[in-house]
């Protein structure tokens, strides 16, 4: 049943009114909603703003490395450090590592970009940081509706934005409403948004509905896979930043680690593998699993345990790949564009800079009685600020990388150190990283040691770790264009690769006592982290927003 069949037999949903409705409660898009509280305090005007976030509370979806830049931090609250701030471990020690199969080689400080220094960072879970803006933005007069997923884009008569309704709840499994159904509520604004991070659904809509990708370089992802640790005091050093490149990959996929060490005797250990790898046999999560068996990382996590676990989709594109910002009625703001800086592997301060731009200009744009038009003066202001310098200087980083790792690590330290990113070319993406993938006949499938249970771990204790929960009676979020291509074409050409690209365990093939094949999708291990609507091969899996649900991260 379609939203307007619901409308037509329930009745109209029930609407609230903003100026500015925020889609998504990341740094994003708190730091937008601060900095719209911001100007509007310090010009004496009203200013309705409301955060809608699908995750059970602050935090709770938000996962990355992190090490953040405090830059744009500092433009956004400047006394940042004299307050309660989860930014309590600057980073002390650089080390990258070049790890082959039996040893690692530790590339001299003198011979990495300066983005890849992380002098003046600090090493943070990056969901506190989220919930600790949260609290900011809720001392300013920021409505935050956190359990609530924005399900649908509204338009107006003109096909201007008008804003976001949230799902329908009490919906069955068979689509059908229980005793408990709901209608979603509607949230108008003069300006929407969207802050939903990587590969967003509702972004990803809007890109399609206004052709915003015209004349721009696809987006290419990586999946980041990652594990909180608490590890032996005598192994801990805070602060402590390690980045390999490397085995267990092969020279030719696109890939890396990180090791950040926290306070309290904590580790983050992640894994981040390029969605455009060819082989269909490789599997992200057993990759992550096997290079933490490598003498150079395993010494910090032996006798320690694991805590948490997660994984989530990674914009990896730069500044070729990003789409146009704006549309009528609204924009896309930090990673729901793509801002992340690969070469850095940082995104956060990018995130909270591209939130601030866009505030400023929506705000200018509400107080001159504009509405439901273009906030032009955001790429605008984008384009002349440092985030754009940083970004323009990195263009190239993927691209060369992906040409292999040694012909790409040399090019990148020509153009970073030696040329200092001021080069006259300009590479660019060419194919979407499911066109990547080659048939599995021309592959061996690699041989992953079965888990210990201490250093390494299968998929279902993980997603266990990362306290998913969906109710299984509501409607399944992951949709199959047609329901024959996984058996038909994934299975038989890619050896049903969905059961090796998920980090969750919820896609598997069954056979009956006639060895006919069918996947399984197990929607309530879901994570959320996009990975099978970005590598699927015939584009046949559609992630939707659930009712409700997903990972409750607490630390990530």
């Amino acid at each position: 049943m379609t939203p307007q069949n619901w409308i037509e037999q329930y009745g109209p949903r029930e609407s609230i009114e903003y100026d500015v409705v925020v889609v998504g409660g990341g740094p994003a898009g708190l730091s937008a909603a601060i900095r719209l509280k911001q100007l509007a305090i310090e010009r004496g005007v009203k200013l309705a703003v409301c955060v809608l976030e699908k995750g059970s509370e602050i935090g709770a979806h938000v996962i990355s490395g992190a090490v953040i830049d405090p830059r744009a931090l500092n433009e956004l609250i400047p006394e940042w450090r004299e307050r309660d701030t989860p930014l309590t471990v600057p980073v002390v020690e650089d080390r990258f590592l070049f790890l082959s199969r039996t040893g690692a080689i530790q590339i001299p400080n003198w011979a990495l970009p300066d983005n890849l220094k992380n002098h003046g960072n600090y090493v943070v879970s990056l969901g506190s940081v989220a919930r600790w803006l949260s609290r900011k933005a809720e001392a300013l007069g920021v409505e935050i509706f956190s359990g609530f997923a924005a399900a649908e884009v509204l338009y107006d008569n003109f096909g201007a934005v008008r804003g976001v309704a949230t799902s329908n709840l009490g919906v069955s499994q068979k689509g059908l409403p229980t005793g408990h159904f709901q209608l979603g509520i509607e949230l108008h604004a003069k300006y929407t948004l969207f802050c939903e991070g990587a590969h967003g659904h509702l972004g990803l809509q809007l890109q399609k509905h206004f052709g915003l990708r015209q004349g721009r370089d696809p987006q290419v992802y990586s999946i980041g896979l990652k594990e909180l640790w608490e590890i032996e005091p005598s192994r801990h050093k805070p602060g402590l930043v390690i980045h390999t490149v490397g085995w267990p990959l092969n020279t030719k996929t696109y890939g890396g680690s990180f090791l950040y060490h926290l306070n309290n005797y904590q580790v983050a250990v992640g894994f981040v593998m390029g969605l455009s790898y060819d082989n269909p046999y490789l599997s992200p999560f057993e990759e992550f699993q096997r290079y933490k068996t490598h003498s150079a990382i395993r010494w910090f996590l032996e006798g320690g345990k694991r805590i948490a676990y997660g994984a989530r989709a990674i914009t990896v594109g730069g500044l070729m790949s990003l789409p146009k910002l704006t549309f009528a009625g609204g924009a896309l703001v930090g990673d729901e564009a793509g801002f992340l800086n690969a070469l850095r592997i940082k995104g956060s301060h990018a995130a909270i800079k591209t939130g601030i731009l866009a505030a400023e200009a929506a705000f200018e744009a509400v107080q001159a009685g504009r509405t439901h038009d273009e906030l032009l003066a955001y790429p605008q202001a984008f384009k002349c600020s440092w985030l754009y310098k940083e970004l323009y200087k990195a263009r190239n980083f993927k691209q060369w990388i992906n040409k292999g790792l040694y012909i790409g690590s040399l090019m990148v330290f020509i153009e970073q150190n030696l040329l200092c990113g001021h080069v006259p070319w300009t590479l660019h993406h060419r194919h979407a990283d499911y066109e990547k993938l080659k048939p599995a006949a021309q592959y061996q499938s690699p041989i992953y040691p079965k888990p210990d249970n201490k250093l390494t771990f299968d998929r279902l204790s993980s997603v266990l770790l990362s306290n998913t929960h969906h109710n299984k009676n509501q409607p399944v979020h992951l949709i199959l264009k047609d329901t024959s291509v996984p058996v038909q074409i994934n299975l038989h050409k890619y050896a049903g690769l969905e059961s090796r690209y998920c980090p969750a365990a919820v896609y598997e093939f069954i056979y009956d006592e006639n060895s006919k094949a069918r996947l399984v999708i197990n929607s309530e291990n879901c994570i959320h982290c996009k990975t099978c609507d970005i590598k699927d091969p015939t584009q046949n899996i559609v992630w939707v927003t659930p009712e409700s649900g997903g990972p409750s991260y607490s630390n990530m």
